[in-house]
């Protein structure tokens, strides 16, 4: 059923949106993208440069003959302006974090150092200085920081700014002429050379009373500079003390606090939407309830009650999220046996992303599992154990769903009348019916939201969206902006393993994590390459989750590499990104596929039940769940770890199968060394990049994994044996 006229849910969201100053988009009365304060900002400072852009005419190409007009969108957001490049007194470009050029806000947490980097220079040799300006939700400033350049001859500037609260920020950036550094460059080249030096260190001193004059430099830094003046213009002492007091270290490290600025040039600025932690570092685990206290014989479902008792075990291996695949009632039509046939039994429940029975939708609980309120109990359990529930949002129906009978405007329909059903040539999804947005665009969107705003109240935070490359990218901008309007604390992960412009472009209208190809990256090169990538220009959009597994994809690695190839993949998948996940099942190193060739699960839970003795498995000691567990708490311990962006790849000799990775926040620096090798010991020599993480030559190395403790240096020649340890994981700090 749909939720209301569209006159209904604008006078529900109509008071927070006329005491929030949001936007409303005018044809269908449904909240847009929040217009938020750091568009206001924007405008004003954009409004030349959009004169200047509209004076100039840009030609039309006619339409083709054959070209049909496209049909009016549904839904749009509002058009923001774009920060103006190259600028101002002091060119600024290549700024970043940046998304469509300043039309999307960059991705942020609380709490992590965001990297700020731009392109600046100027005419002539003078010195330029650069100041990255961070700016909270109400637009005051929250932080100014120095920035530091690159190279001379790249002209490249970077900074770090740490927002501390949800919401949409902003930062600018300032270049600016600075006449101090401009002196010291030339006068310690003249004055030791006997040119012009009493004009020199005259104009030095006028910069030093200037500088003095400052009132934030307070009355001692006043003084200090004051009496470096008076020297640098004392006659009577020799030059080089004269010249010495000038550039005193006291003197350059309060004109580097408070520097003299010159002709300041501001860029931006520039959008940040700045989310909870969550949207960034969290260790994710799958299970399906159903199967947790089934039995085969007979063919039992396990309820939510019972799988609310192994809530625990994953609290204790230090997992925060518990995500759990589609819990409503399944179709009857067309349902799938065990292994994706064709003809099931009478006892065998179906696949749970065919969705919608007589017993409900997507409103509700298969009548197995429970009911809403044994729902509930379980969101309650999990949170008591600081556990947090990701429940799937998957938008197809099964032929039985109530939505077809309702609403068939819904669906496709093909030549002989019946509605079409999921296919992907060869694969066919005959228990499946995909969504069509195009026919009631507005009435199938309202069902959509309403949908996710009931489980929303059911305690429900975390919404892992499967397939959202199948459906209209407007429904995500429109669905993500308008849960962010009113409930900014709730993510969505995009399960869309499909061609990189729409996993970017499903990034950038509001999916705050994504899966990723990780699975399929398994050499030093494929992981080197696709690392960089996620810690570079991806990570101002995309935020990934390196699933090591799921329902759908048990990767040819696992079948193979034996137990140690599980903690290789574990390893790798909880350092390299700040989320990951494991489904269920990788802790007992299940591996085998349906046929030779597929990455499919023989006996897939998709299926069918598949209860576990995790007891057994304990005994036996065939179980990673201990290594699981020490690798959530090395997660926990250490915030280089929480890190994206500062992810850097180190040089490796004498072996192509060990892997070598840091990450560093703050003070905190985390090397990584890892064999990709599940059977065979490998050594290999490691060149530390020390000067980019703050190193000494020689530094205290701590393994998390062994305990052992060791002295390193830039050259780190290491041995790994796959059945002791798969990877050193060490905190490094100075003797």
């Amino acid at each position: 059923s749909r939720a209301g006229s569209s006159d209904s849910r604008h006078q529900m969201l109509d008071p927070f949106v006329r005491a929030q100053g949001l936007a409303l988009h005018p044809a269908s009365c449904a909240p847009s993208v929040a217009v938020p304060h750091y568009a206001r900002r924007m405008a004003s400072t954009r409004r030349a440069a959009q004169r200047v852009t509209a004076a100039r005419p840009v030609p039309t190409p006619a339409p083709s003959p054959e070209a049909k007009p496209a049909a009016a969108g549904p839904w749009s957001p509002p058009a923001l302006p774009v920060p103006v490049e190259l600028a101002g007194r002091f060119p600024v470009t290549d700024v970043s974090p940046v998304v469509l050029g300043g039309r999307r806000p960059a991705a942020a947490v609380v709490g992590e150092a965001v990297p700020i980097r731009a392109t600046a220079f100027r005419e002539g040799h003078d010195s330029l200085g650069m100041t990255a300006v961070l700016h909270r939700p109400d637009g005051s400033e929250a932080a100014r920081v120095r920035m530091t350049p690159g190279p001379a001859w790249e002209d490249s500037w970077s900074a770090h700014v740490r927002p501390d609260e949800v919401g949409d920020w902003t930062f600018t950036l300032e270049a600016w002429s600075s006449p101090w550094d401009t002196w010291t460059h030339r006068a310690t080249i003249k004055v030791p050379a006997g040119l012009d030096v009493d004009l020199e260190l005259a104009e030095g001193a006028l910069l030093l009373r200037r500088a003095a004059a400052q009132a934030e430099v307070g009355e001692d830094g006043a003084r200090t500079l004051g009496q470096a003046a008076r020297l640098a213009t004392d006659a009577d002492l020799p030059v080089p003390v004269r010249l010495a007091a000038a550039t005193d270290p006291a003197v350059t490290d309060l004109l580097h606090r408070f520097p003299l600025r010159d002709g300041v040039s501001v860029s931006g600025p520039w959008p940040l939407r700045v989310q909870r932690r969550r949207a960034l570092v969290g260790a994710w685990y799958e299970f399906f309830p159903r199967s947790e206290g089934a039995t085969l014989d007979p063919p039992v479902s396990g309820t939510l009650a019972s799988a609310a008792r192994r809530l625990a075990a994953v609290a204790e291996m230090g997992f925060d999220v518990v995500y759990l695949p589609p819990i409503h009632p399944i179709g009857h039509v067309n349902r799938k046996g065990p292994n994706n046939t064709l003809v099931p039994g009478p006892g065998d429940p179906g696949s749970p992303w065919a969705i919608g029975s007589a017993d409900g939708g997507h409103d509700a609980v298969h009548p197995d599992l429970g009911t809403l309120a044994d729902f509930d109990d379980f969101v309650a359990q999990a949170s008591a154990l600081g556990l947090e529930v990701a429940l799937d949002l998957a938008l197809q129906a099964a032929p039985d769903h109530p939505w077809v009978s309702s609403h068939p405007e819904w669906f496709t329909t093909r030549a002989d009348g019946t509605i079409a059903y999921a296919e992907n040539p060869p694969k066919k999804y005959q228990d499946i019916y995909p969504l069509n947005f195009d026919n009631d665009p507005e009435g199938l969107y309202a069902e959509v939201e309403r949908v996710v705003r009931f489980w929303m109240s059911h305690g429900v935070r975390i919404f892992r969206v499967d397939n959202p490359h199948t459906k209209p990218l407007w429904v995500w901008d429109r669905l993500t902006s308008s849960i962010f309007a009113t409930d900014p604390d709730v993510l969505f992960l995009a399960e869309a393993f499909t061609k990189p412009p729409m996993m970017r472009a499903l990034a950038e209208v509001g999916f705050q994590q994504s899966y990723t190809y990780f699975t399929w990256r398994n050499t030093r090169a494929e992981i080197e390459e696709y690392g960089r990538e996620l810690a570079g220009p991806s990570s101002a959009y995309m935020r990934p989750n390196f699933f090591a597994n799921t329902p759908d994809i048990l990767p040819e690695y696992l079948q193979q590499s034996g137990p140690a190839g599980f903690a290789i993949r574990a390893t790798l998948a909880a350092t390299l990104s700040p989320t990951y996940g494991v489904y269920s099942g990788f802790e007992l190193y299940e591996h085998v596929a349906v046929r030779p060739g597929s990455e499919e699960y023989l006996d897939s839970e998709k299926y069918q039940y598949r209860p576990r003795d995790w007891d057994a498995a304990r005994r036996q000691g065939r179980t990673l769940a201990p290594y699981l567990t020490q690798l959530n708490a090395m997660r926990r311990d250490r915030p280089a770890l929480q890190d994206l962006r500062s992810l850097r790849f180190h040089g490796v000799d004498g072996s192509s199968d060990i892997v070598a990775f840091s990450k560093v926040d703050g003070d905190d620096v985390v090397l990584v060394v890892c064999t990709l090798d599940p059977s065979v010991e490998r050594e290999a020599t490691v060149w530390w990049d020390l000067e980019a993480l703050g190193l000494p030559d020689r530094f205290v190395a701590h393994d998390l994994v062994s305990g052992a403790t060791w002295t390193w240096e830039r050259s780190t020649f290491v041995r790994l044996r796959p059945w002791e340890h798969v990877a050193h994981v060490v905190h490094a700090r100075r003797l």
